[in-house]
């Protein structure tokens, strides 16, 4: 036993100056008898020199008092509540002295119950059971009364007016430390608020949800609002199903529905206390009745279990329940305190109350007994923490009874808690704070060991505190949790993760996604919490968790393989662009699981035997555009993780990348040959070339980036037609192939947009034909080409094509290349055309590293200036890569060597944050409103320190190409008066 025996029976003053003058305001204002009397003096100076509320309502009440003590407290609180029930039921039809007299009931009861607990030796059973008795009341009163009222106006037809309630489908369930009959001093009454549409004798003109919410929020303001008497009692409406999107009030079929498809544990255990207490009783038992099957289950499978054990296990992520503390401990929701004591029973009710009956009851220390004639708690366990339980629901009353408050905490500092010690009887501060520690500690213990078995809780060592999200508001301590993790906005944290577990997106509406959820979200939070922006990834993860059609394949992988979670987090944290495509295509989990995700990825060869095994399978030509969309994109999702880590740098995906298109537009140009030639055969005798532009072209291809291609065919002849059944001359048939493979590219389908396609570099551009004859290729580039075309054709490549097509195409475009030009005229020309760009795109983003001065253009533009002034004497400086013309540009003597350098380290640079900016976002960079996983990731892309030094790094790698696009090409342009001249 841990209860001294030498605590006083009726507690000293910790206050002495207050009882002194709590006992003269009585004698001014009471029977002065009662102070003549020893037992009398000691109760009242126990009650001024502690409670200052009880003090209050003593002077206000003192017959109630003097009652108590000369006929005992049963008989005084009887006579209370028969008095109250005469004259509530005259005055129902006015509602403020309605509310009037209930609110002085209710303090006259506090002191009676608080009078009978501090002096009398009521035991807490006793204490509890009385106050839940007169909440009941009261809230009986208040739900007859408004009843009343609105068969006065019409709004009903009740069968039996002097008694509303009955028939009337309103039903008041009583939840939580109301519904066991547990309530404490100052506690809120937890109610779920339903009305059956089917019983109803409803007669009004309003919409009946619309009655009912309204009656309902006329019920919470008839008890809580505050009156110069004080209120009844504090309404807490939200443990009713989905709070948050659901109205006060929800008719008994909803209810049902609700609790059949998205009920969770926690629900479960909180329905095991719900009984009605209000309004139509005979409905709400029915109600509690039909809601069995989901309360007591009779063959609870493994994954219910380990929900419940988790739903314990949030409240500390230590086994032991955390640590226990003393001062400032809060003896409710603290370590070994009493909600670990209702929770020890409570989920062994869910477990095992389903088979035996004897555990469906609604006390805590009645489920304890419970537990123990089933022999599922042993002697000791049973006795210590009924022992427990009761005593730290006394010290819960003593906190509450000083000022009417709703607290749970003791005070942080020794004459505080020395006040509480000599409240609660106690001669000696040491010996409380003994006795409390240790029933705090074993408690601790009790359920420790009981949930010690338990699979272990997936929650990092950073999270060390509560991370509770199964009721129906925040819970304090994990507000505090998720700020100390990291998280600017805790709320909305907690309002996200309590909309998954009420089932408010696709991906948490089956029961066994909510129960892998609960254990999963601890780690969850702990991964983002490790990034940059946790407000910021957590954001995100939402989004995509909202998009997905089912969680359980999800949450499942992520409890088999938790360094998934640090990778998503790590994504949508930073990529926002990736996050999306997971967001579509979830599976692709499946492939990071996979061996070798994090490796290169094959050549070209191989890539082309995967996609072609991929396409084995299809059925049609919808089915082939399918899987090698879904290929395709699978595979620019491994290519972008990878750069998103920093595994590899844009230089080395670039070309796997560019690789992927080629095989894709291989595939595709099959596809829709085939598909074409059902109608419109084929060509024989002719041919087709994809030419690759741009940094498909040049092999740099990036997330994100278009595809610029040009179409060049060989016809067979002018005459000449394809052998379908519908004929075609060869400029339409080749037009119309070169059209579907365009849409095969870039249709936006369910899947998302693999590419954008762009033609405008063919010959004449927009205006002319989309596939070019090679006679008139090779005529339009030697006769009429601009220059700036002539640039454009340093980066062609012919990605697609027979041999003798392509040989012809790739000398038509050396020749063109290898003329010889005049180089002042050829450097104003490009020099220009430099200032027109500005003109349009802006120059001044350094983040713009394409059209910024002394960006990425200006380095290509250098490259192919100087390709074109010397590609006629030599040939090598012909090369479709930028970083490879620089290399050859300087071999060949066309530029000074440390000019090449310079150009090719910028270029790198630019590279780096634009495959990383086209990687993560779809649209622009912007530096003030970039998330800050995103500037993590373009600081590691760029070799970093951090983004100021990144910031350091672009404007000197500008600077550095602005020099030499002046020494290079500025240099030799004429200038504005050799122009005129």
């Amino acid at each position: 036993m841990l209860e001294p025996p030498n605590i006083r029976a009726i507690p000293a003053a910790s206050d002495a100056d207050a009882a002194e003058r709590g006992l003269e305001d009585w004698r001014g204002a009471a029977d002065a008898v009662l102070l003549d009397n020893e037992a009398g003096a000691a109760v009242l100076t126990a009650l001024f020199g502690n409670a200052p509320f009880l003090g209050q309502c003593a002077l206000h009440h003192p017959d109630s008092l003097i009652d108590t003590l000369q006929l005992g407290p049963e008989r005084t609180l009887a006579a209370l509540v028969r008095g109250l029930d005469e004259q509530v039921v005259a005055a129902r039809s006015d509602e403020a002295q309605t509310m009037a007299l209930l609110r002085q009931a209710r303090r006259k009861a506090a002191l009676i119950i608080g009078t009978a607990d501090v002096a009398l030796g009521w035991s807490g059973a006793r204490v509890t059971a009385a106050l839940s008795r007169f909440a009941a009341g009261a809230l009986r009163h208040g739900v007859d009364h408004l009843l009343a009222a609105a068969a006065e106006a019409g709004d009903l037809d009740p069968a039996d007016p002097a008694h509303p309630s009955r028939g009337s489908g309103f039903v008041v369930l009583g939840m939580g430390k109301l519904g066991g009959g547990e309530l404490n001093y100052s506690s809120d009454v937890d109610l779920i608020v339903l009305y059956d549409p089917e019983i109803t004798p409803y007669r009004g003109r309003r919409e009946l949800p619309d009655f009912f919410v309204r009656l309902t929020r006329k019920l919470a303001g008839l008890l809580e609002a505050p009156t110069g008497d004080g209120y009844v009692c504090r309404v807490d409406l939200r443990l009713r199903p989905d709070p948050s999107a659901t109205p006060p009030a929800i008719s008994l079929p909803a209810a049902e529905g609700y609790y059949a498809s998205l009920g969770q544990n926690w629900e479960r255990a909180a329905m095991i206390k719900a009984r009605p207490v209000a309004g139509d009783g005979i409905a709400g038992t029915a109600f509690l009745r039909a809601l069995r099957p989901f309360m007591w289950r009779k063959h609870l499978d493994f994954a219910a279990i380990q929900d419940i054990h988790s739903i314990k296990r949030q409240i500390h992520a230590h086994k032991g329940g955390g640590e226990v503390a003393v001062n400032g401990h809060n003896v409710k929701l603290g370590a070994g305190g009493i909600r670990e004591i209702e929770f020890f029973a409570q989920t062994q009710q869910l477990i095992w109350g389903g088979r035996y009956q004897s555990l469906r009851v609604r006390r805590t220390e009645a489920a304890l007994h419970a537990l123990h004639a089933l022999e599922r708690v042993t002697d000791a366990e049973m006795h210590e923490l009924v022992e427990s339980y009761w005593y730290l629901r006394r010290v819960e009353h003593r906190l509450q009874m000083v000022n009417d408050q709703q607290t749970h905490v003791l005070p942080d500092d020794d004459d505080g808690m020395a006040r509480v010690a000599t409240f609660l009887g106690y001669d000696d501060l040491g010996v409380f704070v003994t006795h409390l520690r240790g029933h705090l500690e074993r408690v601790s213990a009790h359920c420790g060991r009981l949930f010690g078995d338990a699979p272990g809780l997936a929650a990092p060592d950073a999270v060390g505190g509560n991370l509770v999200f199964t009721s129906g508001d925040h819970d304090p301590g994990t507000m505090e949790t998720l700020t100390r993790m990291g998280f600017r906005n805790p709320a909305a944290v907690s309002n996200a993760i309590r909309a998954w577990h009420h089932g408010r997106i696709p991906a948490t509406r089956s029961t066994r996604s909510r129960e892998l959820l609960t254990e999963l979200v601890p780690s969850m939070l702990g991964a983002f919490a490790r990034t940059s922006d946790p407000d910021q990834a957590f954001a995100r993860f939402d989004g995509f968790l909202a998009n997905l059609p089912s969680g359980v394949q999800l949450f499942s992988l992520f409890q088999a393989a938790p360094k998934l979670l640090d990778l998503v987090a790590e994504i949508t944290g930073a990529a926002p662009r990736i996050a999306d495509y997971l967001a579509r295509h979830a599976d692709v989990f499946d492939a990071v699981l996979a061996h070798g995700f994090y490796d290169d990825l094959p050549d070209k060869a191989a890539l082309r035997e995967t996609l072609e095994h991929e396409l084995s399978i299809a059925n049609d030509f919808q089915d082939r555009l399918d899987i090698a969309r879904k290929w395709a994109g699978d595979t620019k999702f491994q290519v972008s993780v990878q750069q998103l880590l920093a595994l590899r740098d844009t230089t080395a995906s670039a070309p796997s990348l560019t690789a992927v298109a080629d095989v894709l537009i291989e595939a595709m140009m099959a596809a829709v040959e085939d598909e074409l030639a059902v109608r419109h055969g084929r060509m024989p005798g002719g041919a087709l070339a994809v030419v690759g532009y741009g940094k498909l072209g040049s092999g740099l291809l990036a997330r994100g980036s278009d595809l610029d291609m040009v179409f060049v065919y060989r016809s067979p002849g002018p005459s000449a037609e394809s052998d379908g059944e519908r004929p075609l001359s060869p400029p339409v048939y080749y037009a119309r192939l070169c059209q579907r493979l365009i849409t095969a590219l870039s249709a936006q389908t369910g899947g998302g947009l693999l590419y954008e396609v762009d033609t405008r570099l063919r010959p004449m551009g927009e205006d002319g034909p989309l596939a070019s004859e090679i006679e008139g290729f090779v005529r339009y580039y030697r006769e009429d080409a601009w220059t700036w075309e002539q640039m454009a054709l340093t980066r062609a490549r012919v990605v697609l094509g027979p041999d003798d097509l392509r040989a012809d195409i790739e000398a038509a475009v050396a020749d063109v290349l290898g003329r010889e030009r005049n180089a002042e005229a050829l450097a104003t020309e490009v020099r220009d055309m430099r200032e027109r760009i500005a003109g349009e795109h802006g120059d001044d983003d350094i983040f713009a590293v394409k059209h910024v001065r002394g960006g990425l253009m200006d380095v290509e533009f250098i490259v192919q200036y100087l390709v074109l002034r010397d590609a006629c004497r030599h040939p090598a400086v012909m090369q479709t890569n930028t970083l490879d013309a620089l290399a050859a540009l300087a071999e060949a003597g066309s530029m000074d060597s440390q000019a090449a350098h310079d150009l090719a380290a910028a270029a790198r640079l630019f590279y780096d944050v634009q495959a990383m900016t086209r990687l993560a976002l779809s649209g622009s960079f912007d530096r003030d409103s970039a998330p800050e996983g995103m500037r993590r990731a373009l600081c590691r892309a760029a070799d970093a320190v951090d983004f100021a030094d990144l910031e350091a790094k672009l404007r000197q790698a500008q600077a550095e190409v602005r020099r030499h696009f002046a020494e290079i090409i500025g240099a030799a342009a004429r200038t504005e008066n050799e122009d005129q001249e």
